[in-house]
């Protein structure tokens, strides 16, 4: 619920910044009728009127301008072609992750090659991918040569797809790289 509260505070913003009828306050605007021929320069109050007269709403596109420029339409068409070119836009965007793969250095080989499958999966979705090996206890030892032959060893079977977008590198007991989508 509260994320249909949230689109809702949203729009409602983007209603107040749009001034329709009795709310634009200006002496004088520059009017566009609704067939978009350029009327000129009149009073907020005859504009009013003509667009009462054709039955349509005075809404101000252009309130920085000077005069302020407003166009005689339907204001409710207005707001749902505003609305459908803003999910239009959402849906070519992007969003890129970051995806976790966890390993440890006595992974087996077919759990490696199981996230390595994995990995492939998240880099053709164009996610980012961070690759972790936890040591604990003693097998801190081993980070130096085996951390990074199997980091190295994951590196070498996603380079058709991916790239390492930060080499391997300790934290703590914790040994990343970041890998990333080719192109």
């Amino acid at each position: 619920m509260s994320i249909k509260g949230g689109s809702k505070q949203k729009s409602s913003t983007k209603e107040t910044k749009v001034r329709i009828n009795e709310s634009i306050n200006c002496t004088e605007v520059r009017v566009i009728d609704a067939d978009g021929q350029q009327v000129g320069v009149i009073s907020v109050r005859n504009a009013l009127t003509m667009a009462q007269g054709v039955g349509l709403d005075l809404v101000e596109v252009s309130p920085t301008a000077t005069p302020p420029v407003c166009k005689i339409m339907d204001y409710g068409k207005y707001r749902y072609e505003q609305s459908k070119k803003l999910q239009e836009a959402k849906k070519k965007q992007t969003v890129i992750e970051v995806k976790e793969i966890k390993f440890r250095p006595k992974t087996e080989e077919h759990d490696l090659n199981f996230k390595i499958r994995s990995i492939r999966k998240f880099l053709e979705q164009k996610n980012k991918v961070k690759v972790t090996l936890r040591f604990r206890g003693r097998e801190i030892v081993y980070a130096s040569t085996h951390g990074t032959e199997l980091l190295g060893k994951i590196g070498e079977a996603i380079a058709d797809i991916g790239v390492i977008i930060n080499p391997p590198k300790m934290e703590g007991k914790q040994m990343m790289m970041f890998l990333g989508p080719k192109g």
